[in-house]
Formats: structure tokens, C-alpha cells, sequence
């Protein structure tokens, strides 16, 4: 019986052989979820196609088909440009994120044959024996087979925030992750059996929700919807009861009136910007999960930012070793090295110590019988070995401040360390058991090891960036508060020069809310502070980032506005960071910031543009209705006024550079400016063709009074245009000036003015409307300043 079990230990610690993996394959027992990073071709062909306004505009479209010609039919065309551009951008945008997915896709360490190999998510079989370490995510459900002080963090599946201590037997649920210690575990459930592979699956996805910009774009088009349907019908039986003797006219200039009331292009516009956006930022090797994030990181206010990784390099260097209390320098490198050698995944700090002092000069003899990997949340890590001459002892290494009394005269000595940007750890002895809760509370100092991290080269320009921004950066870390500040006063953060110990910081949420305000250097942070001081920050109004590459940023992380991970960072942070930097830049933020303020800025811009014609549009159908007079405009005059007042133009403007602050309430801003514009248009256009209507007499003067109406409302949406295209770039006074020549070539081309029925007829006519015009653009300036300057938002 006992041969039999030990056989079968072997068995399980090995991991599978490769004829059972390939069995199970043969069986299908694998992780078969796939890894989405996107929406799929036939969910970005549906929403581009399917859409409410293009149906409305599909059924139009038919109608002109009808009742004819077919250049009253053009706006059909232009929509299905428009979606075949849409759907392009998309799947580019597709294309982009799933291979930086697959790039930036974590690989778990499974035993096979006796060897540990790394492996795809979906290569997982059933049985497989997988191997866990600090910051590694369960990709499928388990039972614990190996532990050493193996903490799981099951958060994200429970809420629970505190760490479960798992041993042998122990379940591990998948979309948990190891906070401390290391194992292994045995993978009982794969797949979509898995209990969180749909977590998993939606974690990844591409996402289009939670945005502000999205948000109020569908709350414009809920209201557009509302107002369009009464003027519609209005429309219909004013221009049937005119044009009682020729219903063909009434038709197309019923359509005429309802088309442009439909922003079909905004939609398609945002979609195309967050997409060019994606590729924009996938080219500089980040990854964006959700659409959102690129808007949301533009919005932010104050960026939470770990020392470790994000201003440092992750290596470090040891370049110091002070003895204490008498304590033998080789004894003491035995030490250090025999602790390197007990952790087979070391952290940054330990991997220096592991290169400074290698086993190879540990001499023979040192054996670790019981480890204790290092956790953020005691901030130190120990180990008990038999030593060379036989005696046993514990050995611990971590935070000086933490392990020494308060008045030890090593800490005068630290402080001094730390005013210099330099870790330090202390070495210490104990005769406590690992286990004993008072492991940390009565040790032997030993030495101390003094560290150097290395400054990233371009943390510097990067916290200059976010200072002329006016985002504020507060630097939070779990290091000694005053080392944090050294560094970051290298860098020439403001406000380094005064760093706070989070150990004193209270807990009532108003009043850290208060100290976080002032500060801007934060030490010893537990990961619990962490999360705390995001909430404070946001209680006072901030959109707040965090950035992050280790488990001890995970909660953070989760409860920040925006995520943003590190591509290095443990698989958990990466899990739940909307922005995951796969080059381990921190520099590669302000271009995210850049990119959320182009896109934001941009739309801003060309919403005006449509729905200034919405509103022009639905404002002349009610003018028509209540005069009871002819639609004036076919549906070929209103596609040439949108195709050169607002199609093109805002194609340009949604993709142009664009560096101004994201301001808050889009759809108060937008309606602010598009609304006035477009009674203006409205207004200035219908009396511009009443007077026509006065001037003109007899056969063909609904022609003429049809042109002189189109030539005033092009000017006036030109002017328009004109205003938002502000400041004034080179490109886009081409632009302005290529939009209005584009409509003085159909003026003066023969076929062209057939095409488009749009003939000036005699000389007064047209330059009252032109005077009509200009009287509407000075308006349009006076309103424009008043507005800007009562711009508080």
C-alpha cells in the first residue's frame, strides 16, 4: 500500500506524460476558451450594418428608388460608404489587438515528463500539474498538490480582498491569483467548465461601454429620434397636400427633409476615431482592452504611480553591505546566498542579492528546511536551515523599519541611506518559528544590504508631461517613504521633497483624502492603503489612474477610474488593467493621454458639425409645415451640402492632431453650440427662400428659389465649418477653402447643375442670399464669442 502511494506521488509531482496529453487531446479534455481580444468579424459587420438610422435611411433610399431620379438617391450611396469605411476601420483595429493579445498573453508553467515547460493557455489538458508563483493567475479550476506559503487572492471571484492560505487537497478556483508563496496544483476542470472562463473570456474582450463620449452620443441620437419622428410625419402630409397634383415631387422632397435630420455619420465617426486610436497606440506596444480606457485616461486627473517598475527599471544592484552587532561578513553572505538559493521565484530585490551572492560560495551544508516567501503585507521573507556546523536557525530578510524596534541606532543610519534614493534590507536572525504570528517582533540584526534601482531614462520627461498637463502625480509605494521621495525629487516630481509615511495616515476617508491632496510621496503603502487612497482621491472628484506591475497593485488597480498594467507585470494585474503597457514603458502614457484627448476634442468638433445640421433640419421641416409651403430642397441639394460641409470636412477633423483638455458633459457642450448654429442656419436659410419666393414668378421659379435656399445654406454651414475648424492650421484652411470650391465648380459646371437641379437664376437673387449669408455668419461669431467666454466646464 505505502509503495503504491509514494509511486503515485511521484506520479503527480512529475505532471503528466506526453502520451497521456496526447489522450486527452484525443479526448478533447482541454482548455478550449478562446481568447477573445475583440469583437468578431460578424458582430462588427452587424453593428455597422444594423443600425437604426441606417434602416430609416435604407427605406428612404428605396422610396427615391421609386419615384426617381437616382441623384436623389445619392445619400443611399453615401451610407454605404460610410458603413463599408466603419467596418474597415474595425477589423483593422481587430487585427491589431488580437495579435498584441497574443503577445501580451501570460504562459503557465506546467510539469510533463518530469520537466516544467511553458505552454499556451488553450495547450492546457486536464490533469496537467501547474506551477504557481507570486502574481500568477489560475487559468483553470484545481486541487492543490505543492505548497509553500501559497496565499491566494480569490477577490475577483468572491470580493473577498483577504488571501486564502492554501495547503495539499485545497481547491483553487480559476481567475484567482497567488499573492505570496508558490506551488503547484492539478487542473480538475478545464475550459468552459472552468468556473470563471466566462470571467475570463469577458476580462479580455474588446468593449465599447462605460464611456461618456458613447454614452452621450446615444443619449443625442434617443432625443434626435424623438424629435424627428412628429416632423417626419408633419412633413409628410404638408408636402402631399401641396404637391397634390405631381406626388412623385411631394415624395422626394418629403425625403429631402427627413434625411438630413437622420446623424447617421456621427456614430460611424466615433467608431472609426476610438479605432484609428487603438491602432495608433498598438503600433507603440499598447494594449488597449477596452475602447473606453483611451477617452477615460484623457479625463484623468491625478495618476497613481509604483516606484518598482514604473519610475525604476525593474533590475537592481547591490552595492553595499554594513555588518551589525559584530556579525562575521562571510557568515553573513552565506546567509544572504542560502536565502537567494530557498526562493525559486526571487522578486527584484532578491534577485540582486541571489547575483551579489551566489550559492556557489555558500561552501556546502546549507539546507533550507522551511521557507516564507515575501509578502507585500509584512514586507519581509525568512527561511529556516541547518547550517554547516549543525545548528538551526531562522533567518529573515526584509524592511528595516519594520523588523527593528523603534530607537534602534541602525535606523539612523537607514535614514541616511534612504535621503540618498537607496534600499536598504536588513538581514536578521530568530529563534521564532516560521509560523509564529510574532515572527518579525524579536530578531537579531545581522547587516544591512543597501540596494540601487535604476531610474527609467524617460520617467522624467514623462512626470513633466503629466505637470504642464495639469495631471497630478502622486508616486505610491510600499518602499520606505523617504528612499520613494529621493527617487522621485531624481526625477523632479514636485512636492518629492516632502514624503509621507502611509503608516500615519488616518483612516477616516475625508481626512486622507486631505493628506493626499498635499502630498504627493507616499511610503510603506499596504495594498489595502492603496485601494483606499484611490477611493479617498475620487471622493474629492478625481478621475484617477493607477499604474502598476505587482499583485500588491491588483485591488488598486480594480478600483481605479483607469488601469493601467505593465506588459512584465503579474498576470493578475494585466487581468484586470483596461491599458496594459506591453513595452513596460511608463513613457507610453502621455501618448495614451494624447490619443484620449484627440479622439475626445475631435468628436466634439465633428458632433457639432452633424448636429447643427439636425437641428437646421428639423427646424426648416416645422418652418415648411406651419407656412405651408414646398420642401425647398431635393434630396440631391442636402447630400452635396452634408458631402462638402460635413461628410469630408469632419472625416478629417475626427483623425487630425488635436492636444486640447478633455472637458467634462459632451452632450451640454455639444447642444450649447450646435443648437444656436442651427436655428441660425434655419432661420437665415427660410427666410432667405421666402424672399426668394417673393422674387421669383413663374415656370421654374421653385428651381431658383430651390438655389438660392441651397446657396444660402452652404455659405451659411460653410461658416460653420469655418468656426470649428479652429485654430487655424494650413491643412485646414485647405480644407475650408478645397470644401467651398468643391461647390463653386457644381455651379458653374453644365452637367453638374443638371445633376444637382441647382441653377442661379438672374443676379439679385443669389446676392441677396449671399447678403442674407453673411448677416448669418456675423451672428453666428457674436454667438459663437458669447459662448466661449461663459464657457466654464
Amino acid at each position: 500500500m505505502t509503495e503504491s502511494t509514494d509511486t503515485q506521488t511521484v506520479a503527480r509531482n512529475t505532471g503528466l506524460t506526453s502520451g497521456e496529453v496526447a489522450e486527452r487531446v484525443a479526448r478533447g479534455e482541454v482548455n478550449d476558451v478562446p481568447v477573445r481580444s475583440s469583437r468578431s468579424t460578424s458582430e462588427i459587420v452587424k453593428a455597422n450594418v444594423f443600425t437604426r438610422f441606417n434602416a430609416i435611411i435604407g427605406v428612404l433610399f428605396l422610396v427615391i428608388l421609386v419615384v426617381g431620379p437616382i441623384q436623389d438617391g445619392l445619400f443611399g450611396f453615401v451610407i454605404v460608404a460610410n458603413t463599408a469605411i466603419g467596418i474597415f476601420q474595425e477589423m483593422r483595429a481587430k487585427r491589431t489587438l488580437d495579435s498584441l493579445a497574443v503577445i501580451g498573453e501570460s504562459k503557465p508553467t506546467v510539469r510533463r515528463d518530469g520537466e516544467a515547460v511553458e505552454i499556451h493557455n488553450s495547450e492546457i489538458v486536464l490533469g496537467d500539474l501547474i506551477e504557481l508563483g507570486p502574481g500568477d493567475k489560475a487559468l483553470v479550476d484545481g486541487e492543490v498538490v505543492e505548497a509553500e506559503g501559497l496565499e491566494i487572492d480569490e477577490s475577483l471571484l468572491t470580493g473577498e480582498a483577504d488571501p486564502v492560505l492554501k495547503k495539499a487537497g485545497d481547491p483553487v478556483m480559476s481567475g484567482s491569483f497567488v499573492v505570496a508563496g508558490g506551488g503547484a496544483f492539478t487542473a480538475t476542470k478545464v475550459g468552459r467548465e472552468a468556473y470563471a472562463a466566462q470571467l475570463a473570456e469577458e476580462a479580455s474582450r474588446f468593449t465599447l461601454v462605460d464611456s461618456e463620449l458613447r454614452n452621450g452620443i446615444s443619449q443625442i441620437l434617443k432625443y434626435v429620434t424623438w424629435m424627428m419622428v412628429p416632423t417626419a410625419i408633419g412633413l409628410i402630409i404638408s408636402q402631399l397636400v401641396l404637391e397634390r397634383n405631381d406626388w412623385r415631387e411631394a415624395v422626394r422632397r418629403t425625403v429631402g427633409g427627413i434625411v438630413p435630420m437622420v446623424p447617421e455619420g456621427l456614430v460611424l465617426l466615433t467608431s472609426v476615431a476610438f479605432a484609428i486610436g487603438v491602432i495608433r497606440l498598438g503600433r507603440k506596444q499598447c494594449l488597449v482592452q477596452e475602447l473606453p480606457a483611451i477617452e477615460g485616461l484623457a479625463r484623468v486627473d491625478v495618476v497613481c504611480l509604483d516606484k518598482t517598475g514604473t519610475l525604476t527599471e525593474g533590475g537592481m544592484d547591490v552595492t553595499g553591505l554594513r555588518l551589525l552587532d559584530g556579525a562575521a561578513e562571510p557568515h553573513v553572505r552565506q546567509a544572504l546566498g542560502a536565502l537567494g538559493a530557498s526562493d525559486p521565484r526571487p522578486n527584484a530585490s532578491l534577485q540582486a542579492i541571489v547575483d551579489a551572492y551566489p550559492v556557489s560560495e555558500n561552501g556546502d551544508g546549507w539546507r533550507c528546511s522551511r521557507a516564507l516567501p515575501f509578502s507585500s503585507a509584512r514586507k519581509y521573507s525568512g527561511g529556516t536551515f541547518v547550517e554547516p556546523g549543525g545548528d538551526s536557525g531562522t533567518w529573515l530578510l526584509g524592511a528595516p523599519d519594520v523588523l527593528l524596534p523603534e530607537g534602534h541606532a541602525a535606523l539612523a543610519d537607514i535614514d541616511e541611506l534612504n535621503d540618498q534614493g537607496l534600499r536598504v534590507l536588513l538581514l536578521a536572525r530568530t529563534d521564532r518559528e516560521l509560523d509564529d504570528p510574532s515572527l518579525g517582533s524579536d530578531v537579531v540584526p545581522q547587516a544591512l544590504v543597501v540596494l540601487e534601482q535604476r531610474l527609467r531614462p524617460d520617467a522624467a520627461d514623462t512626470l513633466r508631461y503629466f505637470a504642464e498637463q495639469g495631471v497630478q502625480a502622486k508616486v505610491i509605494s510600499g518602499d520606505n517613504a523617504v528612499s520613494v521621495g529621493a527617487v522621485a525629487g531624481k526625477l523632479g516630481l514636485p512636492g518629492a521633497d516632502h514624503p509621507v509615511d502611509a503608516r500615519q495616515l488616518p483612516t477616516d476617508r475625508d481626512e486622507m483624502a486631505e493628506v493626499l491632496e498635499n502630498g504627493a510621496v507616499f511610503g510603506r503603502v499596504t495594498p489595502q492603503q492603496k485601494r483606499d487612497m484611490v477611493a479617498a482621491l475620487q471622493s474629492r472628484g478625481h478621475n484617477v489612474a493607477m499604474t502598476g506591475d505587482g499583485v500588491n497593485d491588483v485591488l488598486a488597480l480594480k478600483d481605479a477610474d483607469i488601469g493601467v498594467s505593465m506588459g512584465s507585470g503579474s498576470e493578475a494585474t494585466r487581468a484586470v488593467a483596461q491599458i496594459v503597457l506591453l513595452n513596460n514603458s511608463f513613457a507610453t502614457l502621455p501618448s495614451v493621454v494624447a490619443e484620449g484627448r484627440r479622439v475626445i476634442g475631435n468628436i466634439t468638433r465633428v458632433a457639432t458639425l452633424f448636429l447643427t445640421k439636425t437641428v437646421y433640419s428639423v427646424l426648416l421641416a416645422l418652418l415648411v409645415v406651419f407656412w405651408q409651403v414646398p420642401y425647398p430642397f431635393l434630396p440631391r441639394h442636402l447630400t452635396l451640402l452634408s458631402t462638402l460641409t460635413i461628410g469630408v470636412p469632419a472625416f478629417f477633423l475626427a483623425l487630425a492632431p488635436n492636444k486640447e483638455r478633455a472637458k467634462p458633459h459632451f452632450v451640454r457642450r455639444v447642444m450649447r453650440y450646435s443648437a444656436p448654429a442651427g436655428i441660425i442656419c434655419a432661420v437665415a436659410t427660410f427666410g432667405e427662400y421666402l424672399l426668394a419666393r417673393h422674387h421669383y414668378t413663374g415656370d421654374g421659379a421653385l428651381d431658383a428659389e430651390t438655389s438660392n435656399a441651397t446657396l444660402t445654406l452652404f455659405l451659411i454651414s460653410l461658416w460653420v465649418l469655418a468656426i470649428v475648424a479652429r485654430p487655424y492650421t494650413l491643412w485646414r484652411i485647405c480644407l475650408v477653402l478645397a470644401m467651398a470650391g468643391g461647390f463653386l465648380i457644381v455651379l458653374v459646371t453644365p452637367w453638374l447643375q443638371d445633376f444637382f437641379a441647382l441653377k442661379l437664376v438672374g443676379t439679385e437673387g443669389p446676392w441677396v442670399g449671399v447678403g442674407v449669408a453673411l448677416a448669418a455668419g456675423l451672428v453666428l461669431e457674436l454667438v459663437w464669442r458669447t459662448l466661449r467666454v461663459h464657457d466654464t466646464d
